[in-house]
């Protein structure tokens, strides 16, 4: 199984197109250590030829045009893709306005939890990816699905589960106490698994806690790629780049005694790669004592064009 990180970045990327923050000038300068990323989506294949993407970023076609595995066969009909399926693990705007993009009349389908699939059926501005063409399928928990598209078995299943997430941005209802609106399927992480070979890995991006059932699913996983938002929960505060902190936005930090790295400790996961990096974080910068932190956890952090083979 092949998988590469199109986009290691939060929504927004790196540099945000309208950040002046202090990462976010370095990059644009330039600066040793900095490396501009894409927003978060990974991709996926069990034979090189046929992809599954998880996630649909608004940077969609930059990824395409980045990752020759991704584009139009030479040898192939006038139009063609590679790509035959799209799974998506919440509604936010980073996560599923790549969609949008992906129109043209090009076959493929679309996987996510009934919570993601209303919100693409109240939207009609999704029409354009016709549902006659684009079929949508609803991914039930705790159940492995074996992926198709465009007629084709793409040899991967999928099993998905609640994480413990929030409502997307712009879907929030305020209310007294916080939850602002948040059910199982809101978020969900991944299971992902070769047919052919049985091997696997987890894909979470979003999440808010690594609770009790969260942790028992991934102990002892091979790999997993994992919510890198934030290094500490006020940092965008502290930068004045916004006004919430991590757990406001539905996103586990890395630090801190109920941070990723102390809640990875005793999983004895063998490989952790942290994506979804917000513009924010200090790991963004290869020289700062926040990466020699990971780094000595036993964390590696994404980047754009990063290939991991099971």
């Amino acid at each position: 199984m092949i998988i590469k990180i199109l986009g290691s970045a939060a929504g927004g990327g790196f540099p945000q197109w309208n950040c002046n923050g202090p990462q976010s000038a370095k990059v644009r300068a330039g600066a040793a250590g900095y490396k501009a990323r894409l927003q978060s989506s990974l991709a996926v294949s069990h034979d090189g030829e046929n992809w599954v993407l998880f996630n649909a970023s608004p940077d969609i076609r930059q990824q395409i045009n980045e990752t020759p595995e991704l584009q139009p066969k030479a040898s192939g009909p006038k139009r063609n893709s590679p790509i035959k399926a799209v799974v998506v693990t919440n509604a936010d705007v980073d996560h599923i306005i790549g969609l949008v993009g992906l129109r043209e009349g090009q076959p493929f389908s679309i996987y996510g939890s009934d919570l993601v699939l209303e919100t693409l059926k109240a939207n009609s501005v999704f029409n354009v990816c016709n549902p006659e063409i684009v079929p949508r399928f609803d991914l039930p928990f705790d159940k492995p699905i074996a992926l198709k598209g465009a007629g084709a078995d793409l040899g991967v299943t999928v099993e998905a589960f609640p994480v413990p997430g929030k409502v997307a941005l712009f879907l929030e209802k305020g209310s007294a106490d916080g939850n602002y609106g948040s059910r199982d399927g809101d978020t969900i992480g991944l299971k992902i698994t070769d047919a052919k070979t049985g091997k696997a890995f987890f894909y979470i991006p979003g999440c808010a806690e690594i609770d009790q059932p969260l942790a028992d699913r991934i102990r002892g996983a091979d790999l997993i790629f994992f919510d890198g938002t934030l290094f500490e929960d006020d940092e965008m505060i502290k930068q004045g780049l916004l006004n919430k902190t991590g757990k406001r936005m539905g996103h586990i930090s890395l630090s801190g005694p109920d941070g990723s790295i102390e809640a990875f400790r005793e999983l004895d996961v063998k490989r952790r790669i942290y994506v979804h990096i917000n513009n924010s974080n200090p790991i963004l910068d290869e020289n700062s004592e926040a990466r020699r932190v990971v780094e000595a956890a036993g964390w590696e952090v994404g980047f754009d064009g990063m290939e991991v083979r099971l």
